[in-house]
């Protein structure tokens, strides 16, 4: 009997393997749930006051300095008291845990213990928030969510674009009513492209003008030609369309002026003129002269308007999306002043830290760290900001060059006319003609 029951054994255990391994695949969250979860809550409990000691997240109640007659008597609390955690709650993608502090304590020591705490509990990640005064928050990623994160729905409305997941599984959706303008870095290949197709997809069917900037000849927004109301290839017909954009904010803002609006969206629909989102892909091609006085005053012209749309678009529904491969201080002032009119971030995987430094650093810094670890093999995936201050892994949905196609030329129909930028591109044209 000894040889046949260890023959059903082990064929029990194969199947559960076999069983285990195509639930992984195709089931991920159930899978989770029925097995990493429990094991990953017992180590959180049972590890607990052992990581607490080792990262200095202890108290103790008496003081470590005595006297006893006259000498002072310093010495190491015997027994440290860890602050109490809640029952690890599973969530789809890992577990999170409520932490009380103790009077005194803050969350700064249990930020800077993340890394410690995530290998204590062989995580993928660890996050530290907190919430509310008193507590801490540690929320644990078992696996890379973004790894296959699938599809994420949303419901989106005027300018508002569902472009991909983020870590906690949510949708990642970029708000121009809520964030008007827009920095995306992100070296090549690293997903940049295919974050500003997407963009342009959701965009294609809702009622606005596309302003397209790109001079790598057209390359990357050319795609969307159909859909777009102006297409830039050169920094003389981006300096000539930009101007002309500022003469459209001035002509919106005396409409809002006389009409006692605060912003185009009081206005009443029927004068209410239609959003523009200008899009520029690789902002450096605007800023580096051949060091001619016509390219240095095409720079700086291009300097001056874009900052002014910055300042003044906002509310009157001109909205700035700026993408490039390397945006540092280098570039010149005015970089630096148009990347404070650019509250939305984006960084994806760069070539050097300046860049990330430029994008996110004056955000936050675990940002800036966590952009720096995005590898060559996570195409699409970036550190952008939230809605509220903070900060998020995502992972934008792929939108092939056929996609794009397809998309602009679905809804070519609905591209509105702007005269003013129109009439400015013509001119361009023709001056480099007759000249």
């Amino acid at each position: 009997m000894g040889p046949v029951l260890l023959a059903f054994a082990l064929a029990a255990l194969a199947w559960l393997l076999v069983a285990g391994s195509a639930l992984r695949e195709r089931h991920p969250v159930w899978f989770w749930y029925l097995t990493g979860y429990p094991v990953t809550a017992v180590r959180v409990l049972v590890t607990w006051r052992r990581v607490a000691q080792f990262n200095g997240l202890t108290v103790t109640r008496k003081p470590s300095r005595r006297i006893v007659g006259d000498l002072e008597v310093r010495g190491e609390p015997v027994r440290p008291r860890a602050p109490r955690i809640s029952f690890p709650r599973a969530t789809p993608t890992g577990l999170s845990l409520v932490v009380r502090l103790h009077p005194g304590q803050t969350p700064g020591p249990f930020i800077a213990a993340a890394d410690a705490i995530m290998h204590a509990w062989r995580v993928h990640g660890v996050r530290v928030t907190s919430p509310e005064r008193g507590t801490v928050l540690i929320t644990a990623t078992a696996r890379d969510p973004l790894e296959r994160p699938g599809l994420a729905s949303a419901s989106v409305g005027l300018l508002c674009a569902l472009v991909g997941v983020l870590e906690s599984g949510g949708a990642w959706v970029m708000d121009l009513r809520q964030i008007p303008h827009w920095l995306i870095t992100g070296a090549t290949q690293s997903g940049k492209s295919t974050l500003l197709a997407r963009l342009v997809c959701q965009l294609a069917p809702q009622p606005v003008a596309l302003v397209g900037i790109d001079c790598k000849g057209g390359m990357e927004l050319g795609l969307f030609g159909d859909r777009l109301t102006a297409l830039t290839t050169s920094r003389r017909e981006a300096a000539a369309v930009l101007g002309a954009l500022v003469v459209e904010i001035q002509d919106r803002m005396r409409a809002c002026r006389a009409a006692g609006a605060r912003s185009i969206w009081d206005l009443p629909h029927h004068l209410r003129p239609v959003p523009i989102v200008v899009i520029i892909d690789e902002l450096a091609e605007l800023y580096l002269t051949d060091g001619t006085r016509q390219g240095k005053a095409e720079a700086e012209q291009c300097s001056t308007y874009l900052l002014r749309l910055g300042q003044l678009g906002a509310a009157l529904g001109v909205h700035l999306v700026v993408a490039g491969q390397r945006v540092g201080s280098d570039l010149g002032p005015g970089v630096t002043a148009l990347r404070a009119q650019l509250a939305g971030r984006i960084c994806h995987r760069v070539n050097d830290p300046d860049t990330a430094e430029m994008t996110l650093g004056d955000l936050n810094k675990d940002a800036v760290a966590v952009a720096q670890s995005i590898t060559s093999q996570e195409k699409g995936v970036a550190v952008c900001t939230g809605t509220e201050g903070g900060w998020d892994r995502a992972r934008s949905h792929l939108t092939t060059t056929e996609e794009a196609r397809k998309t602009a030329s679905a809804y070519a129909g609905m591209t509105p006319e702007l005269p003013g930028v129109n009439k400015a591109l013509k001119a361009t044209a023709g001056s480099e003609i007759h000249e």
